[in-house]
């Protein structure tokens, strides 16, 4: 009888210890950020908004330089018009200090909007290649380096690369 207990004991000892070795085997990292730096799909939407964000920088300037060409006149001028004509101006450039604002602003909505419209198409295809790779690997969890304080399991970042085809 005594011999069982311990018999049984030494089972349900083995078994949880299988069982957490199994579960620590079970889980994998990956570093997405390597991916998506090195994916070339990602190399030509950074050139995308590269370029657009040059064309808004270009006009931001453009404004800025009439912006100042125009407070340098009316500075120089401001003593030999009327009230009237100052006043006129003064709310010219406001508004036109508007403008640039709200230029400036529309611009970085539309360089934001125009990087989620392309990152995210390409962060939903590493995710379905994270999830391919690991479940053909066997693996229950696959999670970010980014995201841990310590990594020191399976890597699948080249086997993400491989299936992406770089």
């Amino acid at each position: 009888m005594k011999r069982l207990k311990s018999l049984l004991i030494a089972t349900v000892l083995f078994l949880g210890t299988s069982y957490t070795i199994n579960a620590q085997a079970k889980t994998a990292h990956v570093d997405v950020n390597e991916i998506i730096s090195k994916m070339p799909a990602m190399l030509d939407a950074q050139k995308q908004l590269e370029k657009l964000s040059a064309t808004y920088d270009a006009e931001y300037k453009t404004m800025a330089e009439e912006y100042q060409n125009k407070i340098k006149k009316y500075d120089q001028e401001a003593s030999t018009v009327g009230d009237a004509v100052n006043a006129t101006r003064q709310t010219e450039v406001q508004d036109l200090v508007k403008r640039i604002t709200d230029y400036r602003d529309n611009a970085q909505k539309e360089l934001q909007k125009k990087e989620t419209d392309l990152v995210k198409p390409l962060m939903d295809k590493i995710k379905a290649s994270i999830i391919k790779v690991g479940k053909a690997k066997g693996y229950q969890y696959v999670l970010n380096v980014a995201d841990l304080l310590l990594a020191d399991g399976p890597d699948l970042t080249a086997d993400i690369k491989k299936d992406l085809g770089f």
